[in-house]
């Protein structure tokens, strides 16, 4: 096989992993070698236009194709009708040579005679999509389209999903306990990376162009950058941390936020970031070991489960607490893909339950007049502006401190929401 068709090969047995499981893209693709960049482009790229592609292959066989023969139709038709930059002999041919290899001649005959038709009509066919209704046209669940439609007009849902659809920016935060941000951008710069401040927060985030890989960048081993995207420095703008006060992250894997907490607080004062497993946690040890950040404490603690947070608060109650909730993700589908298609009103409704419990059990952990902060990367009002006002109902004691909502396609960030409470009493100067 051809280092091409193997490529396609390697793809297409991800894809059917994914398709088979559903378990997360992320995880099917590791870290593997060879030609990764191409690997990731067309896997996440099938699985993000996986309504578009279905549409094709019922518009090209008229039928239903075995499940095996379905990866390698949605990678070969990815490529041709999405990929420009790739030869469309060559998106047949090698994808046709590795489905040979696994699927046998007579299957491999379907793959090669759909996409050699998908080729030849590609112009026509181009066509008909843009005329296609707006969850086949740019791939997303009807539910979510109707939501959208109904949350920010037809126009709005159409810009949403376009944006959904992009490849996303790779946006990086210098670790100012270790670098200037202007000193940072020389540095990048002087290493011929074209980086540019991102428009949302020019003086905190740099958009690093597509095709660097982030730890070849300089200064990833220093730890003098995280990669952040600005919208989840909105919460900390919120939980607004100081030096001295003891402050918890109480879901802060992968660490973003809880590296932008401990820099506003110079490492100074009483830092916890909790999460509730240990996968998790071994990621957030190993990022905030890269960054320097050996005061922050990293402990595990369901924040769902009043009984673990009472424990956690067993040295003290905290003056600030940011939850940043398990969510429905319908803010970050640009980055995850797959998660457009695990949307649920059942999921929905699990995770608002859950999104509720932890701030039920979080806000025994602070102390009078301290901070709670929730924030989530979803579009959704269940999860987001409804959720607080219901809690702002049933705590009427816990006064408001301000909100925040970022759309992606207004702010060119991932989508967010994050909202702010007072505890009753006086906080102590």
């Amino acid at each position: 096989m051809t280092r091409a068709a193997n490529s396609r090969d390697t793809a297409c047995r991800i894809l059917a992993a994914w398709m088979r499981t559903g378990t997360f893209a992320d995880r099917l693709i590791g870290e593997r070698t060879g030609d990764r960049a191409f690997v990731v482009e067309t896997v996440y790229g099938a699985i993000r236009w996986k309504r578009l592609l279905e549409w094709a292959v019922a518009s090209f066989t008229g039928a239903s194709p075995p499940p095996p023969v379905l990866p390698y139709l949605h990678i070969g038709l990815y490529q041709l009708l999405k990929m420009d930059n790739v030869p469309a002999h060559a998106a047949v041919n090698e994808t046709v040579e590795a489905a040979k290899r696994r699927l046998g001649a007579r299957r491999a005959g379907l793959v090669n005679a759909v996409l050699r038709k998908a080729a030849g009509e590609r112009g026509p066919v181009l066509e008909r999509i843009a005329a296609l209704p707006l969850d086949v046209r740019e791939s997303h669940p009807p539910l979510l389209v109707a939501r959208w439609i109904a949350g920010f007009g037809e126009a709005g849902a159409a810009r949403l999903c376009a944006h959904n659809n992009r490849r996303p920016s790779v946006v990086i935060r210098p670790n100012l306990l270790r670098t200037g941000f202007a000193e940072y951008m020389q540095r990048l710069h002087a290493a011929g990376t074209e980086a540019e401040p991102h428009p949302w927060a020019p003086d905190r985030c740099i958009v690093v162009p597509h095709g660097n890989r982030v730890e070849s960048l300089p200064g990833y081993s220093e730890g003098l950058f995280s990669v952040q995207d600005p919208a989840t420095l909105a919460a900390v703008d919120l939980l607004d941390p100081r030096p001295g006060e003891s402050v918890l992250d109480a879901c802060a894997a992968p660490g973003g936020k809880t590296a932008a907490i401990a820099e506003r607080m110079r490492c100074a004062g009483r830092i916890v970031a909790a999460d509730v497993g240990e996968p998790r946690l071994l990621i957030l040890r190993s990022n905030l070991s890269r960054l320097g950040l050996d005061a922050v404490r990293v402990c595990r603690c369901n924040a769902g489960r009043p009984g673990e947070v009472a424990a956690l608060c067993g040295e003290g109650r905290f003056d600030r607490i940011l939850v940043d909730a398990p969510c429905t993700n319908t803010g970050v589908l640009a980055r995850r893909p797959d998660a457009r298609w695990r949307f649920s009103r059942e999921s929905l409704k699990e995770c608002r339950a859950l999104q509720a419990g932890m701030l039920d059990a979080l806000a025994g952990g602070l102390k009078p007049g301290g901070v709670l902060v929730y924030s989530t990367c979803s579009l959704e009002p269940e999860e987001n502006e409804g959720l607080a006002a219901w809690w702002s109902e049933r705590h009427p004691d816990f006064k408001p401190a301000g909100s925040v909502s970022l759309f992606p396609p207004d702010t060119l960030t991932d989508g967010a929401f994050a909202a702010a409470w007072r505890a009753p009493g006086v906080a102590r100067e």
